[in-house]
């Protein structure tokens, strides 16, 4: 047998030995993706960090809409969001130290957090170098690969105490927006033929400030500056059962290091139909700007969308993107103040036609989505719908999209590891898979 043949042949065979009818979930009682038959999460732990809430239960058990609300260690995402908007002033760096601690800071702890993240966001220089050599088209991998370098330069790197794990946290969150930046840079001289400018974090600077001056210099507006940090913000944290973080919650368990439990994390969002999802929808948005010729004509952008779900248009997949979540179902308040502040910078910018172009597809995806599925229960728009539209206006390249979730997801995810090692009656994370074959007899090769 030739050896090409035999990787077809390998392949083909999966066909069968990967054949798990649906039905068979049902007959043994597995809940398919840790969901339960009504849509609602398995619950597999408890956590103080983030509370996640889509739906009301009623009397009698069932699921019931309701406005989404998200949590930060018991404070709602607006009342964090809003004075920061009100007040004109950067807040991911607050926001982590409550994520990190339990607590909101004072002035004096917050300004000492600050000088502490300005402190080591610089990268050991072997890291730019190995940077530079990697060069590569996706920054996510890159930012994966340099996680786990950071192993190698730590002088206690499988120290599991709490000390440990606060240092490597704000070290990884320092870092990684420097390596994404830096990846970049590298990825735009390499690929597309740029010039290459490595610009070291300067003092004095927030975290969204300094990740737009490496990367743009000071061809980026306060206001720019500013949706940044509220990005960075909502996107920070979103409980336990997100992929990633469960993902470095189930890694933590085992009590391995902190950066393979991060890289881990890194690896689990990259996916489109995790972190890789705002992607899908800035693509989507452009395309139904070609598509739609009259922008506020409600019957032509229904026409095309109920195509889309028919699979008819577009990538033909059946799918909205941006539309709809596993969790929330009247609304997502992520979406809801990015909604505001696309809003905001679109004015700015001069793309409020865009914007309101944007804001009747959210309306009419909605309705047509519900329509197409036969039921009452409600769709919302998530965090991806707006998020892409907003790093567009910023002048962001998608090659950076995800690599920015993960810059801000960093966070959530430190704090559930500290939390995985910390809580007591803690074990390893191990769940049961059953097993469906019928046992077999072996047969000698010669008989075969």
């Amino acid at each position: 047998m030739k050896k090409e043949y035999l990787i077809y042949k390998l392949s083909d065979e999966v066909k069968n030995s990967c054949k798990i009818p649906k039905e068979a979930f049902t007959k043994y009682g597995v809940k398919r993706g840790l969901r339960n038959e009504d849509g609602s999460g398995v619950l597999v732990g408890l956590t103080n960090i983030g509370n996640v809430v889509g739906y009301e239960r009623d009397d009698k058990g069932n699921l019931q809409p309701c406005p989404g609300k998200l949590y930060y260690r018991g404070y709602e995402l607006d009342d964090l969001v809003s004075p920061l908007l009100k007040e004109k002033r950067f807040g991911f760096e607050e926001i982590a130290y409550l994520l990190l601690s339990g607590s909101l800071p004072d002035k004096e702890e917050l300004s000492a957090f600050r000088e502490l993240l300005n402190d080591n966001m610089p990268l050991d220089h072997r890291t730019i170098v190995h940077i530079i050599d990697l060069e590569g088209s996706n920054i996510m991998n890159i930012l994966a690969r340099c996680v786990l370098e950071m192993y190698t330069f730590d002088p206690n790197p499988d120290d599991i105490s709490r000390d440990n794990l606060m240092r490597q946290s704000i070290e990884l969150i320092a870092k990684i927006p420097t390596i994404v930046a830096y990846a970049y840079n590298i990825y735009r001289h390499s690929v597309q033929g740029r010039s290459l400018h490595i610009r070291h974090p300067r003092e004095n600077l927030s975290i969204a400030e300094n990740f737009l001056y490496m990367l743009k210099h000071t061809n980026y507006t306060e206001l720019d500056a500013r949706m940044l940090d509220l990005l960075l913000i909502i996107q920070a944290e979103h409980g336990g059962g997100n992929n990633s973080t469960f993902t470095v919650r189930v890694t933590s368990s085992t009590r391995t290091d902190t950066y393979s439990s991060i890289a881990a994390g890194i690896g689990s969002l990259k996916g489109p139909l995790h972190g890789g999802a705002n992607i899908k929808v800035i693509n989507m948005f452009h395309h139904l700007k070609e598509q739609i010729k009259d922008w506020t004509n409600i019957d032509e952008i229904d026409t095309y969308l109920k195509r889309m779900l028919n699979k008819e248009a577009y990538d033909k997949t059946g799918l909205i993107y941006g539309i709809g979540h596993a969790v929330y179902t009247m609304s997502d308040p992520r979406a809801v103040e990015l909604k505001r502040l696309a809003g905001e910078l679109a004015k700015e910018k001069g793309r409020e036609e865009e914007y309101n172009f944007l804001t009747l597809l959210e309306q009419e995806g909605v309705k047509c989505l519900m329509a197409h599925r036969k039921t009452e229960k409600p769709a919302c728009a998530n965090l991806d719908f707006y998020s892409g539209f907003i790093y567009e206006m910023i002048g962001l390249p998608q090659e950076i999209y995800t690599p920015i979730f993960a810059m801000a997801r960093i966070v959530g995810w430190t704090a559930h590891r500290i939390e995985e090692l910390n809580f007591e009656g803690r074990r390893i994370i191990r769940p049961a898979y059953k097993n469906i074959l019928d046992p077999e007899s072996y047969t000698p090769i010669d008989e075969r």
